[in-house]
């Protein structure tokens, strides 16, 4: 009987055993599976590596969850991963456009901000990072909501939360300029007291005020009005400046004490200058650099983003052709100026001011850079690398590397052989999540 009992322990602790073992091997294939089932291999004709310029024929990229696991023209492909041929395409990172306004779209931009409500604004700003993000832009930064305060946090937030599309987000909320400048209500009559686009400051100490509101409203960086208005005369640029070099060092430090940084928009001199001076990240816009100007940037590190695309719209929807005519007279000399800054050695990040022109175009303006002077590998290299940089995810995205965000895009054709295939987007990933796939 004593036998009996040791034999019946004996079977109950193997069951036990097995059962455990059983267990344990259903959940590690329970976790295998789900993890599978986040895998995918990507497939293409080719793959562009930005930093050295290499194409790879073909390429494949392995993604588990929302990073990139290996990169080559043959990946490991684990069992149960999902395999996507994408064809006679390129893969390549997700491009980044430094200088976008979600809150504007095609029309009269002053007028926008009086007669459509904030709310309403927040609806098309949704519809523009969608558009953006189908194009192929993964990553962007939002310079200014004219007006619309601190409503590009929502959309930030929106997106990051997964409950709208949209590219990843640096934001600034409204953009800070002088009583009287470039983005105030100056040509509406004074007695109705229509407000400015951007918030007030004044002062050094008003500039930090205004910053650190901003920046408890969620604002990711501090965008300043640094010139304007802008006008040729006799073929130069004319442009006058908002603030010293002392006032934009004061936000400079204070964007630093908050670890953030300072973009200006500063068409030409002397408002370039103090921009540099005071070490600001980028110089937006920058038609007009001087020598001076240009050896501290690159002292510096600090990046011009040119923004043709704006140019090239406006040069040929304005009101009067009169408008029109100073609009490409000015374009003309911004082309000039480039070839120039070009030959001096400006690094430049890719931004195209798209908002003012219809959301979901602004590859347009790796076309205009090559155009006007760069390679396109050079302007490749400026939109993903440089403006990865300028947005504070450097070794995050910009690149197809293993470990890197799964920020990824395929074209038709070569970008290399013509930058024009940035605008024939066929598929989209951002964060290892198929956006778009034509």
């Amino acid at each position: 009987m004593r036998k009996k009992r040791i034999r019946l322990r004996s079977l109950c602790r193997v069951v036990v055993i097995m059962g455990m073992l059983a267990f344990g091997w259903a959940a590690s294939t329970y976790a295998q599976q789900a993890k599978n089932a986040n895998t995918l291999v990507l497939h293409a004709a080719r793959l562009l590596q930005v930093d050295t310029g290499k194409v790879l024929e073909p390429g494949e990229v392995l993604v588990v969850g929302e990073r990139m696991r290996a990169v080559g023209k043959a990946v490991d492909h684990p069992q149960g991963a999902r395999v996507i041929d994408l064809g006679d395409v390129t893969l390549m990172p997700g491009m980044i456009d430094a200088h976008v306004h979600l809150f504007l779209h095609p029309g009269a931009e002053d007028l926008q901000t009086v007669e459509e409500s904030v709310p309403w604004r927040v609806i098309l700003a949704e519809q523009a990072a969608k558009a953006d993000l189908l194009a192929g832009f993964t990553a962007e930064r939002d310079m200014g909501t004219e007006g619309a305060n601190s409503a590009d946090t929502a959309i930030r937030d929106a997106i990051d939360q997964g409950l709208i599309p949209g590219p990843r987000l640096r934001i600034s909320g409204n953009a800070i300029d002088l009583l009287g400048g470039h983005e105030d209500a100056n040509r509406f009559n004074p007695a109705e007291h229509v407000l400015s686009n951007a918030d007030y400051a004044n002062s050094a100490e008003q500039i930090v005020e205004v910053m650190r509101a901003q920046h408890k409203e969620g604002s990711d960086f501090a965008k300043i009005y640094e010139t304007g208005a802008d006008r040729m005369i006799d073929g130069v640029l004319h442009t006058p400046y908002q603030y010293t070099a002392d006032q934009l060092r004061a936000a400079v430090e204070e964007a630093h004490r908050m670890g953030t940084v300072v973009a200006v928009h500063a068409m030409g001199e002397p408002g370039t200058l103090y921009a540099a001076q005071a070490g600001v990240a980028s110089i937006d816009h920058a038609t007009q650099l001087s020598d001076e100007t240009i050896r501290l940037m690159k002292e510096k590190g600090i990046f011009a983003v040119p923004t043709f695309a704006i140019m090239e719209y406006f040069s040929k929807h304005r009101e009067s052709q009169d408008q029109a005519a100073g609009e490409a007279a000015m374009l003309d000399y911004k082309i000039e100026q480039f070839k120039r800054q070009l030959a001096l050695g400006v690094q430049y990040a890719v931004g195209s001011d798209v908002g003012p022109f219809p959301h979901g175009t602004q590859a347009r303006e790796l076309e205009l850079m090559a155009q006007y002077g760069m390679k396109p590998l050079a302007v490749l290299q400026a939109d993903m690398l440089h403006g990865a940089k300028l947005l504070g995810w450097e070794d995050q995205i910009g690149d197809l590397k293993p470990g890197y965000l799964a920020d990824i895009i395929a074209v038709k054709g070569n970008p290399l052989d013509d930058i024009s295939a940035t605008e024939q987007v066929t598929f989209v990933m951002k964060g290892g999540v198929i956006a778009r796939q034509d």
